[in-house]
């Protein structure tokens, strides 16, 4: 595997049928998705949720995600969006920011759950669950594009990069970190994490609204930590305030107002507990 990534030049299209090309970050990006809702109905079928709930959930937070963080990523390079308006559009050569696409799946989530009246913390706790593995299998379609790469490496897992996607200061350089894969390795384990979570839950019948927030606390806190170290190493161009990128700044404000939340619930948990006994 490691003489592998050190050796192999990828190419972004899986196939063409005719003048129609196929790409292999729109595979994985699938894929990513069909993995996250299959674990997702199983994940359903332990709390008693019925199928067509996740399958309809399923479709408006992956539609309402691929446009936040399309949105989102925009924004961060708008300096050369603004003068390559068409290529916004082109999603298949990448440019998807979790971040964004975090926001537009929460914002779907929180409608979904207004409209039909279902309980919001329980599905955002499945949903935050299956992420991590879509994210796992997405992010290798960022090989494929030559994106998402880090700094210049002597290691044996250093993957090449064509000189057209590096950028001008490393154009002496041909073998980088491969930190779309520390990430998607990353989190594998944080879906791994939170699916012990979620069965402890279920197992034990600790079906209460602060334990679904911890899943979905954890999930947000762990992966904004990995987020906020991968991105030290990362080659691509961003906003960097008060010395740090922009991504790393959205992380740390991520991980205090999740630990703030937390902290307020487990308060107002606490107090309900003592007015009960008194």
């Amino acid at each position: 595997m490691i003489n592998f990534l050190h050796t192999f030049n990828p190419s972004p299209i899986l196939f063409s049928f005719g003048p129609i090309n196929f790409y292999w970050y729109g595979f994985f990006i699938l894929l990513g998705a069909l993995a996250a809702l299959a674990i997702s109905l199983y994940l359903a079928k332990l709390y008693n949720i019925k199928t067509d709930i996740i399958i309809d959930l399923a479709f408006w937070l992956i539609l309402s995600g691929i446009i936040g963080a399309r949105i989102y990523d925009v924004l961060l390079e708008w300096s050369y969006f603004s003068n390559h308006l068409i290529d916004i559009f082109k999603v298949w050569q990448g440019g998807l920011a979790i971040h964004g696409g975090i926001i537009g799946g929460g914002v779907a989530l929180y409608f979904y759950v207004k409209k039909y009246n279902y309980n919001f913390w329980q599905l955002a706790a499945i949903t935050v669950t299956v992420m991590p593995l879509g994210q796992a299998i997405g992010r290798i379609g960022n090989y494929f594009n030559q994106e998402l790469f880090g700094y210049p490496t002597n290691l044996p897992w250093g993957i090449p990069i064509d000189i057209i996607h590096r950028p001008w200061q490393y154009f002496d350089y041909s073998y980088f970190h491969p930190t779309f894969l520390y990430e998607s390795i990353g989190n594998l384990i944080i879906f791994l994490v939170l699916i012990s979570l979620q069965i402890w839950i279920v197992k034990k019948q600790k079906l209460s609204e602060l334990n679904y927030i911890l899943c979905v606390s954890s999930y947000a806190i762990l992966y904004s930590l990995l987020r906020f170290f991968t991105e030290f190493i990362r080659a691509d161009t961003t906003p960097v305030i008060l010395g740090l990128r922009f991504p790393q700044l959205v992380s740390l404000l991520i991980i205090l107002l999740i630990l703030g939340f937390f902290a307020y619930k487990t308060w107002q948990k606490m107090d309900r507990d003592n007015a009960l006994e008194k």
